[in-house]
């Protein structure tokens, strides 16, 4: 698992590096005068970076997605629990009259036991497998919204190259503070995303 993680980061970083140096050759090809006429170049910075772990915990529709999924997990958990609970009062009956009860019906209360708890660990891992789809799905629509917006956003202003920085995967290093867009990116994001609300 950490040589998976290792890879991806190592080909992310390379990515990025490959983004950087196209980026920088691109420049280095504008620079040159085709012709008698010479536009002067722009100063603009044309890579800039996005701060996610801020975006995130400043993002409205994260807050409120996060809200969304740890409802939902409640509820599955506290429906679990319940179920759970009245197996066990339902095993803990049969266990207080199974020395009173004829053989037969003892075998047949034992296998019916023995479906329902079954049912029961199918039923949780079913609940496990719908709640990662739907963390997955949430997961992917914001990514989406930011990844769309973040185009929209880096063509506006003229960046070549948006790139991303976390604490818990540092792909970037150092980037001046100049280059941080991240209060920018969010407080558009905001008000993109009060309008869909609506």
């Amino acid at each position: 698992m950490k040589t998976t993680a290792s890879i991806l980061t190592k080909f992310t970083l390379g990515i990025l590096i490959a983004g950087s140096v196209a980026a920088c050759n691109q420049n280095k090809t504008a620079d040159k005068p085709a012709s008698a006429t010479s536009v002067p170049s722009d100063s603009k910075e044309t890579i800039v970076y996005v701060n996610s772990d801020s975006l995130l915990n400043k993002y409205d529709y994260f807050k409120d997605m996060s809200k969304r999924l740890e409802d939902k997990g409640k509820a599955s958990q506290s429906d679990l629990q319940a179920k759970g609970q009245a197996f066990q009062r339902e095993v803990a009956e049969y266990q207080k009259n199974a020395a009173t009860l004829p053989a037969d019906q003892r075998q047949a209360t034992e296998q019916r036991l023995q479906r329902k708890q079954q049912e029961l660990q199918g039923y949780s891992q079913n609940a496990n497998a719908e709640f990662q789809n739907a963390q997955a799905g949430e997961n992917t629509k914001l990514y989406d919204k930011i990844a769309d917006f973040t185009k929209a956003y880096a063509k506006e202003k003229g960046y070549k190259l948006v790139l991303t920085y976390s604490k818990a995967n540092p792909t970037v290093l150092y980037g001046d503070a100049s280059l941080d867009v991240t209060a920018d990116v969010v407080k558009r994001l905001n008000e993109a995303y009060a309008k869909d609300k609506k």
